[in-house]
């Protein structure tokens, strides 16, 4: 397979496993430091999404869009999609969402992550801000994290919000190798995978890509 198909979340022949998870082999070593270095300051620094396929992305799309799924605002509570134009939709879930074809987690390179300890096993994992502020769960993981993540290749693309995707501290990408993988994707690789798949609100979102492109996919805090 070809690196645009690695970019696009369409091939998954360049990963390892690492654990029950599947990772680019270039962060490998750099994760497994992170993890060790994590569980001697007491965390148990747990995977909760590493690659995710095209497939799946669209999946999550199309059924936020249809409303299968919910959709957040910018505080994290539901909202009513019957009162948004199609572009509004679009919009709202791209706050916490990507498009497929232009997740991060296509590459292997990005993970959501939090601190296994923190928690008993029968806590259902939300990935929302609030668990990563104080008193929340994972508060003392996300400040290890903010003190630590850059001294073993890590930096936090979504670390506050920017006027694109919310403020996503779970979300955790290798800084070398993200940087090699977006600087080979570009608007037009994007364009023409949404064009031949069937992603909802696919007319809206063609007439406002390079806006969408922007705002929500190269609008990253810089490490």
């Amino acid at each position: 397979m070809s690196l645009s198909h690695q970019l696009l979340g369409q091939s998954r022949e360049h990963l390892v496993p690492f654990g029950q998870h599947f990772i680019h082999p270039a962060i490998q070593s750099d994760l497994q430091r992170l993890c060790t270095a994590a569980e001697d300051a007491g965390f148990d620094l747990t995977i909760a999404s590493s690659f995710r396929d095209f497939e799946r992305q669209r999946l999550i799309w199309n059924n936020k869009f249809l409303g299968n799924r919910p959709v957040l605002d910018a505080i994290e509570q539901p909202i009513d999609i019957s009162k948004l134009s199609t572009l509004e939709l679009c919009h709202a879930i791209l706050r916490f969402s990507a498009l497929p074809g232009a997740s991060r987690h296509h590459w292997g390179t990005d993970l959501d992550i939090f601190d296994a300890n923190a928690v008993d096993k029968k806590y259902q994992l939300k990935l929302e801000q609030q668990e990563y502020q104080a008193n929340g769960p994972f508060y003392a993981f996300n400040h290890w994290l903010d003190l630590h993540l850059g001294d073993f290749g890590f930096f936090r693309p979504y670390a506050r919000y920017q006027g694109g995707v919310a403020s996503e501290p779970w979300h955790i990408s290798h800084q070398m190798q993200s940087q090699l993988m977006a600087s080979a994707y570009d608007l037009t690789m994007l364009e023409a995978q949404i064009t031949e798949h069937e992603v909802e609100g696919k007319t809206t979102l063609l007439e406002h890509l390079p806006t969408i492109y922007q705002t929500f996919i190269t609008n990253i805090c810089q490490p």
